[in-house]
């Protein structure tokens, strides 16, 4: 049996492979992004080039937009059903069933999900386009602001919304003025966790878009350049997606361990 300082050491091993496995080709992509030759076999110097001849892609600009406006309006639909719904599970008695059909966009695959809505886009004759990623956006988006708001409720002191209509106060003069604001965080938890969903989402808006640019959203713009090799200005734009979705993440989740419990 092995002792525990060397076990320990073992284990802390072990961690860091994994950590070097999943993370290592994301450093040197990060890396590249910087290299002034553009080259993924020599490193030349360091050099912000690529970022400048990115932002210069007039294609690219256009795409963050339709990608800001995808993940804007799919997270507003998201966050107000999400929470709406999370409310009413909450009120109602939980079963399994209910909470797989509830969820059930979480689990299946991407692929089987952007099927099914552009199949179902194409037997309601619903013209594609950014409206239809959007509505497809907010589809799988709110189960996951579904599960962040009913993590809050769990803590949620039900008492003060008693005494609330005890005092005269109306049901949604209730929700407004107690149940939101202590809920809040939560709520802005999901949105966070939507829109970074939403703008690093690829499958569904692949298949549920319009034809031309006038819906390609960001992910799709760097498969279309992609296809024709890695180039720094990809890794540059790779680079800013990965800092960007970071961020948002680690927003949400400090908002979440500062809930009031």
């Amino acid at each position: 049996m092995l002792k525990a300082p060397l076990s320990r050491r073992v284990l802390g091993a072990h961690l860091g492979l994994v950590y070097l496995f999943l993370y290592g080709p994301i450093a040197v992509l990060v890396a590249l992004s910087f290299n002034e030759s553009g080259l993924p076999t020599a490193w030349t110097g360091f050099s912000v080039e690529w970022y400048g001849k990115m932002l210069a892609n007039a294609a690219i600009r256009a795409a963050v937009v339709n990608t800001l406006i995808v993940a804007a309006f799919s997270t507003l639909i998201a966050t107000a059903i999400g929470t709406l719904l999370a409310l009413g599970m909450e009120r109602l008695r939980s079963s399994a069933a209910m909470d797989a059909a509830i969820y059930m966009p979480m689990i299946i695959p991407d692929i089987v999900l952007a099927i099914a809505l552009l199949s179902f886009f194409t037997a309601l004759d619903f013209t594609l386009g950014l409206h239809s990623i959007i509505a497809a956006h907010a589809v799988f988006n709110i189960a996951f602001v579904c599960v962040v708001v009913r993590a809050t409720l769990k803590h949620f002191d039900k008492s003060i919304v008693e005494a609330s209509i005890d005092l005269g106060a109306s049901e949604s003069r209730t929700f407004l003025r107690i149940t939101l604001p202590v809920i809040f965080p939560g709520v802005l938890s999901g949105a966070l966790l939507a829109f970074t969903l939403s703008v690093d989402e690829f499958i569904i808006a692949y298949f549920t878009a319009g034809a031309g640019p006038s819906s390609t959203t960001f992910p799709m713009q760097i498969y279309s350049m992609i296809r024709f090799g890695v180039t720094p200005e990809i890794n540059a734009v790779a680079t800013i997606v990965l800092g960007v979705s970071f961020v948002l993440i680690l927003v949400s989740q400090r908002l979440r361990r500062d809930e009031p419990l």
